[in-house]
């Protein structure tokens, strides 16, 4: 199919108001986030019973159901499927990998998946969702969402402009995203959360602050340090399990086809 296929069956106000619905949610992410750095508010990390916790998850949560509100109709049966698994696979991977020696965080597999599945507003929103499930038992997540967001965003675009036609295309845009997401996650993890939550990358920014950096600057240095590998190891990973579908069920994805993701895969 045509990558510049439109959807015929949807009216010029219904495909408006996703658009708006859609704009809406960038705006409150982008704005939660900046609200968060810029006061650096104390008990965001103590829970749903601290009041900034709270206003934050339900923000956040906001966004993520416009998110989704805008894209549902694109959305096929399976990917109402995968979005749950991708939560899971989120959370289980990132709980495990924080808990050890190992300066990654691999908790972003899933929302790779989704975006590179079903597109950048699927994506970012389960990012988000992801986050915000995983921060009722782990609080100290909350305030990444917006983190989340834009590598489920930047999966989606990388697939949607052929990062998938190549092997070697995912991991380098991997890379790139993980350049991103590192310096947006950077002032969030040193001035809201006061370092790093992961065992493995607590004892990267331990190491800088020891040679004299300031909590900023040793944060960022993690960042882009630890983000770019990883990001290229999970962009890498996803693309492997995308391969790995029939191509009947990939070609099911309205995205895929629209924008040709696989290439001649789908045809399989």
């Amino acid at each position: 199919m045509s990558p510049n296929l439109t959807l015929p069956d949807i009216a010029p106000g219904h495909l408006l108001r996703r658009r708006l619905m859609a704009a809406a949610a960038v705006v409150l992410l982008a704005g939660t986030y900046i609200t968060l750095v810029l006061t650096q508010p104390t008990g965001l990390t103590d829970g749903l019973g601290a009041s900034v916790a709270l206003a934050t998850f339900a923000a956040y949560l906001i966004s993520a159901l416009l998110l989704l509100a805008a894209v549902l109709p694109e959305l096929p049966v399976s990917t109402l499927t995968l979005i749950p698994v991708a939560l899971a696979l989120n959370i289980v991977l990132g709980q495990f990998v924080g808990s050890v020696m190992i300066p990654l965080y691999l908790d972003s597999l899933g929302t790779v998946l989704v975006g590179f599945l079903a597109g950048r507003r699927a994506g970012a929103a389960t990012g988000v969702l992801g986050t915000l499930i995983w921060s009722l038992f782990n609080p100290t997540v909350l305030p990444f969402a917006a983190g989340a967001a834009l590598i489920g965003f930047l999966a989606g675009s990388a697939a949607r402009f052929g990062a998938l036609r190549r092997p070697y295309l995912a991991p380098v845009a991997g890379l790139v995203t993980g350049v991103l997401v590192g310096v947006l996650s950077a002032p969030v993890a040193a001035f809201v959360f006061g370092g790093t939550s992961g065992v493995g990358t607590g004892a990267v920014v331990a190491a800088f602050r020891s040679m004299g950096d300031s909590l900023l600057g040793a944060v960022t240095k993690q960042a882009l340090i630890s983000d770019p590998g990883d990001k290229a190891i999970v962009f890498l990973l996803a693309a492997l399990l995308v391969y790995a579908l029939p191509g009947r069920l990939s070609a099911s994805f309205a995205f895929v086809r629209r924008y040709n993701v696989l290439g001649r895969r789908t045809s399989r």
